[in-house]
């Protein structure tokens, strides 16, 4: 039971630490179970300085309790490729590089002063391996591939000004917004780019404010060439930072500098920021990527292979495409697991390897959907009761979850409209046929629907 004890540690994890933190840096993480010892295996080497600096401790509490003392150690190690920043005590670990949404720090051109603090300097680097050649291209996202290169070669034109890249999480919005930083300071060592999270920037905001420099913070930031903000949607409720985001925002526009910012949803869902803001995201272009398809997927994992000298087999590829559908970051973490196995094994890649390193994947994709299933996490989601979910009353409270659920149970079990009424209290086939309709013109007007049906969506697909 050892993945059961990572399992839990999640669990337990997920309730302690807010949800960003949580699916930020916690849930990529890989673990294997050496004796009395728990490894996890981060990215890079901020990933793991974080980890070690904020939850090691927690994590090592958490998995003595929940092994009843059996496993009583943690350690958590990056990938140990040439380029990879190891101290000597860190052991090699098998993961690949870099995974997208590693906050990487912020970028200038180094001053003297900062060669004394090589600490700093070191973190003063856009991730190096987020190059346009590393990007690998599908329908999915070559609209938004292609809309980077033209903006680098016409940094500030108003009519990608913001450039403004949304999509779910993990499918290479920071790779490509970082390409461009990486690009312009490889035609031009001396041009200013900054690369943050929208979080960052509400951190350094802060702690100008603390130390009385807002003075510079504000100096620093409207001197750059190109700004590179990821994950915008997160400066949600943080009121003064954006006031200070909004008149850097508005600075660096008027004087043609380069924006880029990525948000998990289009700028008109953003309903909880300043609507000034939002109407000012939406000045520029605003472009979507979406998951990539299957054949997309193969080539990700075929270049990926590549990039890190991995033999990878094309029915592998294709097997561990088909299963892994959600995102890149997860396609590139169940790749680093299958090559985890295969270098513990000491055997080449093929489908055996796969599939035992798959083994999890392919038990929930077993424990297949079913409507109970979607009534008792639509009925938690909600915290409604489930007999009233499925029972008769028509109160506004009980019918929409109700009608949310009836058009999941369509979309992801396959039953029929008679079965799924049957399931919901007994009702009439026409009854579900109306949800089902009623659901997919919601989530068009609703954008707060929209985006309970699409947490509900991945809660069970997940």
């Amino acid at each position: 039971g050892f993945h059961m004890l990572w399992t839990d540690c999640l669990t337990r994890l997920r309730q302690e630490l807010s949800g960003n933190v949580f699916t930020m840096w916690i849930r990529p993480l890989v673990a294997e179970e050496l004796n009395d010892t728990l490894r996890l295996y981060a990215p890079n080497p901020y990933w793991t300085r974080y980890i070690q600096e904020h939850h090691l401790e927690l994590i090592t509490i958490l998995v003595e309790q929940l092994s009843e003392g059996r496993v009583r150690k943690v350690e958590i190690l990056v990938d140990s490729r040439p380029g990879a920043i190891l101290s000597a005590s860190e052991q090699p670990a098998t993961t690949t590089a870099a995974l997208e949404s590693a906050p990487a720090p912020v970028v200038r051109p180094k001053k003297e002063k900062e060669e004394g603090n090589s600490k700093n300097s070191r973190k003063r680097q856009l991730n190096p391996l987020f190059s346009f050649s590393l990007f690998v291209e599908g329908r999915s996202n070559q609209m938004a591939a292609e809309t980077c290169r033209k903006v680098l070669t016409q940094l500030g034109a108003s009519q990608h000004n913001p450039l403004f890249l949304y999509g779910p999480t993990g499918l290479g919005k920071t790779h490509l917004m970082q390409a461009v930083g990486n690009a312009l300071l490889q035609a031009k060592p001396n041009a200013r780019v900054m690369y943050m999270t929208a979080e960052s920037f509400v951190q350094d905001f802060v702690s100008s404010l603390q130390q009385g420099k807002v003075e510079e913070f504000k100096k620093n930031c409207r001197s750059l060439d190109l700004l590179l903000v990821d994950d915008i949607h997160l400066l949600a409720g943080k009121e003064a930072s954006l006031v200070e985001f909004f008149y850097t925002f508005n600075a660096l526009l008027d004087e043609s500098k380069q924006i880029i910012l990525t948000s998990d949803r289009y700028p008109k869902e953003l309903t909880e920021l300043d609507p000034r803001l939002v109407s000012r995201f939406s000045w520029g272009l605003s472009v979507g990527v979406e998951p990539p398809d299957i054949e997309t997927r193969i080539e990700i994992l075929l270049k990926k292979a590549e990039s890190n000298d991995v033999e990878l087999p094309r029915n592998c590829a294709l097997f561990i495409a088909q299963q892994v559908v959600a995102n890149v970051r997860e396609l590139e973490g169940a790749l680093n697991k299958v090559v985890a196995i295969s270098r513990f094994k000491g055997t080449a890649i093929d489908l055996d390897v796969v599939r035992e390193s798959l083994k999890d994947v392919l038990a929930i994709r077993a424990r297949t959907i079913s409507t109970e299933n979607i009534q008792r996490v639509v009925s938690e989601y909600f915290r409604i009761p489930l007999k009233e979910l499925v029972g008769p009353k028509r109160t506004r409270i009980y019918a929409r979850p109700r009608q949310l659920a009836m058009g999941l149970a369509r979309e992801l079990t396959g039953d029929s409209f008679p079965e799924i009424g049957m399931a919901f209290g007994g009702r009439d086939h026409s009854t579900v046929m109306h949800a089902c309709e009623k659901v997919l013109s919601l989530r068009d007007e609703d954008p707060i629907f929209n985006e309970d049906y699409k947490n509900l969506q991945r809660l069970l697909q997940s």
